[in-house]
């Protein structure tokens, strides 16, 4: 495959774009992940000792997937001469990402305000735990830390078992996203104003914001979300159920699905019956319904009541381990990993966008870089580019 000048692959959609990644941890890389994967330059801006990322080694799964297709430079922020350096990369770029605390970038001397005099058209990213202002400002965020405040994990497990973590990084994979769509954001409006933008998102408010209906049951409702376990919290039947030989997922909630659960398993009692007559009886009576329910799910097997389930309308699933997950047909058809191979680790097996554009066919074009491994090629860019823009100048002046 053809190359550009970085290394990547030609014409995908974002490859007009540099963008500078001064970001540690997940939420941050998350974030400029989505713009290194679809043909931005992502330059990492990194310590020459390395700084110390929580994710751990270089060499761990998690830091390759979440810093593949960037290129790493080594400056030290501290200094005025490496400061410069970072300078004259902004006249050149077009988004800067950081998840400092929100007074080291100011210490730096590279906030928005400063980088702004620099290059009017930058669009600025910030992505906090808590915010970059009020009285949390300055704490560090962590995503369970954030779940717990957030809201989360009072909801998630059982009436035994909770409060407990959802099992993924909620709050940061979010914070992520919502600041990389408040980046393309900027990016589209800059296309028609010339302006760049201050754009901030915090692990907080992003936890609160994926809290979506449960939070409006509080704001609008003025009902106080408590955990339903493994079933939904509004509506019945619909959770997870014992089968002859496991569980399955089963939604068959509302009056149709209801109905046609019914008709599938020869209860048309169910359906006659006034406690599970409504959608609401139906779900002020859960427990005795999910009873009957799983004494009836108990009679097959989880692979029969899946066939049998979806084949009547009725969405039903398996509850798989990641490992098992893989294997199922549908996902190894959408293809959910992509193959690159990095020095001293050799091939790995990383996650793929989970989306698609027509006529882009997704690969990971870089392993996650060594610490400074682009430094020399950068500053040849930087150099040459410095020149060109000199020269054009001297032009226009003659």
């Amino acid at each position: 495959m053809a190359t550009d000048s970085t290394g990547g692959p030609p014409a995908l959609p974002l490859s007009r774009f540099r963008v500078l990644d001064l970001t540690r941890a997940r939420s941050g890389p998350a974030a400029v992940r989505q713009f290194a994967d679809w043909g931005a330059d992502v330059i990492m801006i990194e310590a020459p000792g390395g700084g110390g990322d929580i994710l751990g080694s270089r060499t761990s799964s998690d830091f390759q997937n979440l810093h593949r297709n960037k290129r790493s430079l080594t400056l030290d922020l501290k200094k005025q001469s490496d400061r410069e350096i970072f300078y004259k990369l902004v006249r050149q770029s077009d988004v800067v990402v950081e998840n400092f605390r929100p007074d080291v970038k100011h210490r730096l001397k590279i906030d928005y305000e400063t980088l702004r005099t620099i290059n009017p058209h930058i669009v600025y990213a910030s992505l906090s735990g808590f915010g970059e202002t009020g009285p949390y400002r300055n704490r560090q965020g962590l995503d369970q830390i954030v779940q717990g405040m957030g809201g989360l994990m009072a909801i998630t497990g059982d009436a035994t078992s909770a409060p407990m973590r959802a099992g993924i990084a909620v709050s940061d994979m979010a914070a992520g996203l919502y600041v990389a769509i408040a980046i393309l954001t900027a990016l589209l409006e800059r296309e028609a104003t010339g302006r760049g933008r201050w754009v901030r998102g915090s692990l907080l408010q992003s936890m609160i914001g994926m809290l979506d209906f449960q939070a409006l049951r509080w704001l609008v409702d003025h009902n106080v979300p408590q955990p339903e376990g493994n079933h939904h919290p509004s509506t019945a039947p619909m959770g997870l159920f014992e089968t002859a030989d496991g569980h399955v997922n089963l939604a068959a909630s509302g009056d149709t699905m209801f109905a046609r659960f019914c008709a599938l398993t020869g209860r048309p009692d169910l359906l006659a019956d006034d406690r599970f007559a409504t959608d609401a009886g139906r779900f002020a009576n859960r427990e005795q319904l999910r009873a009957e329910v799983n004494a009836v799910m108990r009679t097959r097997t989880s692979a029969e009541w899946i066939d049998a389930c979806n084949a009547a309308g009725l969405p039903c699933g398996p509850v798989y381990g990641i490992d098992k997950m893989f294997e199922d047909p549908q996902v190894r058809h959408l293809r959910v990993t992509r193959a690159v191979t990095a020095p001293s680790l050799g091939e790995l097996e990383l996650l793929a966008q989970p989306i698609e554009f027509d006529g882009v066919d997704f690969e990971i074009h870089r392993p996650a870089p060594q610490l400074g491994e682009h430094s020399q090629e950068i500053l040849e860019e930087l150099e040459a580019a410095s020149a060109l823009s000199g020269n054009d100048q001297r032009e226009e002046q003659l």
